[in-house]
């Protein structure tokens, strides 16, 4: 798993002023999922990624390390 990606969504949604839970419910997934993310134990799919990258006003290219 790409360490790259758990540290930056970490860091995104630490600085986004949004709580794991609001992000939950905004993107309509389990709190968990978001968990898993900042442990780098998966990736959140396509469809969530495009809009957590809209929340976290962050590339999908940044977030997943293909730019920095």
């Amino acid at each position: 798993m790409n360490n790259v990606f758990k540290d930056r969504v970490t860091e995104a949604i630490k600085y986004s002023g949004y709580t794991q839970k609001q992000l939950s419910e905004i993107l309509k997934i389990s709190e968990g999922n978001i968990t898993n993310w900042k442990k780098g134990d998966n990736y959140p799919s396509v469809e969530v990624l495009i809009e957590l990258c809209k929340l976290l006003d962050e590339s999908a290219d940044y977030l997943l390390g293909l730019k920095d």
